[in-house]
């Protein structure tokens, strides 16, 4: 059951710059698994991979037309936070590095994503975008894990829980350094933020 307010507050710079961000990165997203569904063209997992791209580019339409109902339009954002992974850890290699990548990548969007749904400051047309994100998201998530177990065979258990070892700490990395540099600008994560980010004006 997600939370309402009983008033919407109008949007804040901050918001606005945040519904910028997610629309950024589901366009990243939609580029990168566009490119991942023109190699893997068989099978289960390839409808999979196809269905992705096309939820990423959907997602990347429902943020815009989030922003444009509340009366604002997209920034340009020159750094999406798929882009700060590959900073940290390089592109992946193989399939199989995309998928765990992918898998922790999910994670923290639905980490989130469900924290803004559910503070109580969060706008409810911003609340209605997330919901119909949040399913999708979900899974994504199914179908990665469920690629990745089929794929412990082919390239061992243990190297596929090292490779998402790898790309965990990447992800611990680069989410301390987004709340670092961005963090005053989400409200509902103002636990996670370091102490001398907060309140900043």
């Amino acid at each position: 059951m997600t939370m309402t307010s009983p008033i919407a507050s109008p949007l804040t710079e901050n918001d606005r710059w945040l519904l910028s961000f997610y629309r950024s990165s589901e366009i990243d997203g939609a580029v990168f698994f566009g490119k991942v569904a023109e190699t893997v063209r068989s099978g289960r997992l390839g409808a999979d991979v196809a269905q992705h791209f096309a939820d990423e580019a959907k997602h990347a339409a429902i943020w815009t037309r989030c922003l444009l109902d509340l009366d604002v339009e997209p920034l340009r954002i020159r750094r999406s936070y798929q882009s700060q992974y590959f900073d940290a850890v390089g592109a992946p290699a193989n399939l199989m590095e995309i998928l765990a990548i992918t898998q922790v990548f999910e994670k923290r969007v639905i980490g989130q994503y469900r924290r803004q749904l559910h503070h109580a400051a969060t706008h409810p047309r911003v609340r209605a975008a997330l919901d119909e994100i949040m399913d999708d998201e979900r899974w994504h998530l199914q179908y990665v894990r469920r690629a990745l177990g089929a794929m412990r065979e082919r390239h061992g258990a243990e190297r596929v829980a090292t490779t998402l070892g790898r790309y965990a700490r990447a992800d611990e990395e680069v989410y301390a350094r987004t709340l670092a540099e961005y963090g005053d600008r989400m409200a509902f994560l103002e636990d996670d933020l370091p102490t001398g980010s907060r309140n900043r004006s």
